[in-house]
């Protein structure tokens, strides 16, 4: 199996810019009742073979929800070509969080190929405290100089209170 070639970005004006750029995210958890543990957020995203450009960073960000306090363990954040439950080779990935923004930023040192399918886990310490529908922004950056953004769209999450019978 050989290497995959370099991918020439769009250079327009002195930024990098997508082609086609990512226009879904899938929000996947398997665990959706408050308070639940342990906890796994899976955002996955495809890149278009002709996207121009590979990805070089994302940024994930809560936009809605009733529990804007429950901590994520970003030294736990993952990224893996491939689906969740069907993962494939393993990405590196540099991530960060802004807890006042609800933000995460995440790097990725050796950009995702146009054509790659690509999952970002996410792992707070535990479920929101509240039931309600959380939203994530997605935005995706080219890797090359002056990435300009690409909004990808919104993941959805369902938390549940449980009912006793």
């Amino acid at each position: 199996m050989g290497t995959a070639a370099p991918v020439a970005a769009l250079e327009v004006g002195g930024t990098t810019r997508f082609v086609r750029a990512p226009w879904k995210v899938e929000l996947t958890s398997y665990t959706t009742n408050v308070g639940q543990i342990p906890a796994e957020y899976f955002f996955t995203l495809r890149l278009d073979p002709d996207a121009g450009a590979a990805l070089g960073t994302l940024t994930i960000q809560q936009i809605r929800g009733a529990d804007w306090q429950f901590p994520f363990s970003v030294d736990r954040t993952r990224a893996f070509l491939g689906v969740p439950r069907r993962e494939g080779t393993p990405v590196r990935v540099q991530a960060s969080f802004d807890a006042a923004a609800r933000r995460f930023n995440l790097l990725f040192p050796e950009p995702v190929l146009p054509g790659q399918t690509i999952t970002v886990s996410l792992r707070p310490w535990a479920n929101p405290s509240q039931a309600d529908t959380y939203l994530f922004q997605v935005v995706a950056f080219p890797a090359g100089p002056a990435p300009v953004a690409s909004p990808v769209g919104v993941g959805t999450l369902r938390i549940y209170q449980p009912t006793d019978r």
